[in-house]
């Protein structure tokens, strides 16, 4: 069974203009408002609070060469949200992580190498390969998040207590990035399996579902950030870029993957940019139908 974790960070991303913050945080009580949580439990789901974040500070103009945003604040939820999936697994449920932005993969992934390490379905509408090796520029951890992932950033984030790499790069299995991708490459080169979204659109969902799963075997965590999906279908994500999968290939995909996942997480939508609730609502279908069958294949 599952347990619902609500992780409301938005550390990891650029704020959306001077002097503000991006609207991620609001993200797992918006998707309640929604219905989502009330869904799950009325399924056998628990409750299982939420790892409140430090403050996001927008840092552009004093953080230290070589730093990424709010990376203290980022370490240290990462950490505590490790323990919180830790204890999840130690009552022998399945946790479900509900963002909040992506950077709370590396949390997960911490949680994932004190377990055992296992393998990593990423899910994304980009590679998020970014890291001091191939950009100048690293400083959102939610661009970087599969770099950190495999031990490619900087030790701060993709060493935390000496873990790295929080997966190994072979039992990597990367999906949904468009074409025009800039890392798309390096991770072809990389990752032990990367598909597009175009791949997903051309081949359907069971073919690309199969690979996925002969990559990571069993056990493995599930990143899902919901800009994979056409801006036409999920508007309300921080970078929208057309050519995504649609709802019910999402939701299709997900069922598929989710009985032999460990845990999984759900991350970048932006309630500021739904203003009516219709992406809430239409996410919480997705997960809701989704990841309801979240590691029932296992033995947790």
């Amino acid at each position: 069974m599952i347990t619902v974790v609500s992780a409301p960070t938005n550390l990891g991303l650029r704020p959306p203009e001077r002097g503000s913050v991006p609207g991620t945080s609001k993200a797992p009580e918006a998707l309640r408002e929604a219905g989502l949580f009330d869904r799950l439990t009325a399924a056998g789901a628990r409750d299982g609070g939420v790892v409140v974040p430090g403050r996001y500070v927008d840092d552009d103009s004093t953080r230290a060469r070589g730093h990424v945003r709010n990376e203290a604040q980022l370490v240290d939820h990462a950490r505590r949200l490790a323990d919180r999936i830790e204890r999840v697994w130690r009552s022998g449920r399945a946790p479900l992580v509900i963002g909040g932005d992506c950077s709370i993969l590396v949390g997960a992934g911490i949680a994932s190498a004190r377990r055992g390490r296992s393998g990593l379905v990423h899910i994304d509408g980009h590679a998020d390969f970014r890291h001091p090796g191939n950009s100048d520029d690293c400083a959102s951890v939610a661009g970087e998040d599969l770099a950190a992932a495999v031990g490619l950033h900087g030790p701060a984030i993709a060493d935390v207590d000496g873990l790295s790499p929080y997966f190994a790069a072979s039992a990597v299995a990367h999906l949904g990035h468009r074409a025009d991708d800039e890392h798309a490459d390096e991770v072809r080169g990389v990752l032990g399996c990367v598909l597009s979204a175009a791949d997903l659109l051309s081949r359907g969902v069971e073919s690309v579902a199969a690979e996925i799963r002969r990559t990571v075997g069993t056990g493995y965590w599930l990143q899902v950030d919901v800009d994979v999906l056409d801006p036409a279908v999920m508007p309300a994500v921080d970078s929208p870029d057309p050519g995504g999968i649609d709802a019910t290939q999402l939701t299709q995909l997900l069922a598929t993957l989710a009985p032999f996942a460990a845990g999984a997480s759900v991350t970048v939508f932006d309630p500021d940019l739904d203003p009516d609730g219709s992406c809430a609502r239409l996410l919480g279908e997705v997960i809701g139908e989704g990841l309801s069958t979240l590691g029932t294949a296992l033995e947790l």
